[in-house]
């Protein structure tokens, strides 16, 4: 990975990130079944356009059924529920509950699969589990219902992107880009059926719909194409570890432009979440950096 890629991880890491904070700008005027039709289609639409440009074939006649479940489990549910869970939840609270992904799916494959779980991926999910209990405890959610509430979402939403990984390393090889880009219009009809049942906006606020726009083309279109360019240039393993920058950044934005704390309940749950997340995924810092400074220097 050349200094460029690197400054591309940081790039995604921070758009990611952002994505907490415009959940929180928009959901309160639009409510999160607006919110999530316009994200998604506002990204679908940015793929279609790219995806003529490059020739990218989606072949829905061969893979329609593959796209909706992918674009339920890894999409409309999880998109759902963080959208929900930010008319309550701070968005530095929200990235960091969404970096508990991998612990889950650990977790699953072993139910599911019955992959075998090391003593090291065990305290990892013990470590996680820690850091969730103390963002709710420390954070003084557990006497508040909708706040305690919107966390079970936002862990539900993380568990299905735990499920939508289990199932799609055994699901049929489909393209990369071809999976986010089906998957994507999939999600966009499947919450259509829900629209009539959502209360239309009061007030379609200029900035409520900017931030929800701008969640799709940039925070779920362009930021789906930079972390497939990633893979394709410095491989899955090395693109993967955008996950441990994104709390940092969603807890900065949250910081600067929403006025929210950073207490110790934040620190101590992001530290005890991504330490486990690590010893589950087998990420070794120290050694990732050395790596790094090996290849820049070749």
């Amino acid at each position: 990975m050349n200094a460029a890629q690197l400054l591309q991880l940081i790039a995604l890491a921070a758009i990611w990130g952002s994505s907490f904070m415009f959940m929180r700008l928009a959901v309160s005027q639009l409510g999160p079944t607006w919110l999530l039709e316009i994200r998604l289609l506002a990204a679908s639409l940015i793929l279609l356009i790219i995806s003529r440009a490059l020739r990218r074939p989606l072949n829905i006649k061969k893979h329609w059924r593959h796209y909706l479940t992918l674009g339920a489990l890894n999409t409309t549910l999880p998109f759902w529920a963080f959208a929900y869970a930010a008319q309550t939840l701070p968005a530095s609270m929200l990235a960091i509950l969404n970096s508990t992904a991998p612990l889950w799916g650990i977790l699953i494959g072993f139910l599911w699969r019955g992959k075998a779980i090391t003593p090291r991926a065990v305290i990892g999910l013990l470590l996680g589990m820690a850091g969730v209990a103390s963002l709710v405890g420390l954070g003084g959610l557990a006497v508040q219902p909708e706040a305690l509430w919107a966390v079970v979402l936002t862990a539900s939403a993380a568990i299905c992107y735990g499920i939508a990984s289990s199932y799609a390393e055994y699901a049929e090889k489909v393209e990369t880009y071809a999976n986010a880009h089906g998957s994507l219009w999939a999600a966009t009809l499947l919450v259509l059926p829900f629209m009539p049942f959502a209360p239309v906006p009061e007030v379609w606020a200029p900035g409520a719909v900017a931030a929800a726009l701008v969640l799709g083309v940039l925070c779920t279109g362009v930021a789906y194409l930079l972390y497939f360019h990633l893979i394709a240039t410095v491989g899955a393993p090395s693109a993967l570890t955008v996950g441990y920058l994104i709390p940092l950044w969603g807890v900065l934005w949250g910081w600067l432009f929403l006025d929210e704390a950073v207490g110790l309940h934040t620190l101590l749950g992001a530290g005890l979440v991504l330490s486990g997340t690590m010893l589950v995924t087998n990420f070794n810092p120290a050694r990732g950096l050395r790596i790094l400074l090996k290849r820049r220097q070749g």
